[in-house]
């Protein structure tokens, strides 16, 4: 079957995106790597970073920067519904982080061990349908709340994606309740159409 024009057109820009080149020059497995990156040079988020829990890991281009940038970082865990070939050194889990099960699964893996950092990447499967995908972005960013809630040390950060719509600003004002400073990023490395943003959550109290 033929292509659409939008799909040639896709394809077009993502193998002349720099930051694709730059993901393969440099053994990454996604150019969303470069969204943390960013975000970790521009806010200090590996400093004293000795635990990470990732959500939404797949392919696993987060879990590789945390192992670059931040060497001295002894215990990493990255989830998602989706297989990720391994990573050396870091603790996988493949299943729904929606599912009761997975989560007791997460949380028997980590024992008594506090985190230092959550990072968040996941998105639903998307429909086209803002009154569907919305809520079900929101959903997701809620319960990753939760486990910083349950699983962060106190000073912890908490780096989330979220999509601009409704409920997008009670977030943000769960977040603020939770911890010191909450500041809303877009990288440079985020497509210019995608209405990705990320909040970037530091000092867990």
């Amino acid at each position: 079957m033929a292509r659409s024009k939008s799909s040639n057109q896709w394809l077009r820009e993502h193998f002349d995106d720099q930051f694709v080149k730059k993901s393969q020059e440099s053994g990454y497995r996604a150019r969303s790597a470069y969204k943390l990156e960013e975000i970790a040079e521009k806010f200090q988020i590996f400093d004293r970073v000795s635990a990470v829990v990732d959500l939404g890991a797949a392919p696993g281009g987060w879990c590789q920067v945390v192992q670059a940038k931040s060497p001295e970082t002894e215990y990493i865990v990255g989830l998602d519904l989706l297989p990720i070939e391994p990573i050396q050194g870091v603790h996988l889990i493949e299943g729904d982080f929606t599912s009761d099960d997975v989560y007791v699964d997460l949380l028997a893996l980590l024992g008594a061990r506090k985190i230092d950092l959550v990072l968040s990447d996941m998105a639903p499967n998307l429909s086209g349908m803002s009154a569907i995908d919305q809520p079900r972005c929101m959903l997701l960013a809620e319960m990753a709340l939760e486990f910083c809630q349950q699983a962060l040390q106190p000073g912890g950060a908490h780096v989330v994606k979220l999509f601009q719509g409704e409920g997008f600003d009670q977030h943000i004002k769960a977040l603020r309740q939770s911890f010191n400073k909450v500041v809303i990023y877009k990288p440079k490395s985020s497509r210019p159409r995608s209405k990705e943003v990320f909040a970037v959550a530091l000092g867990f109290r």
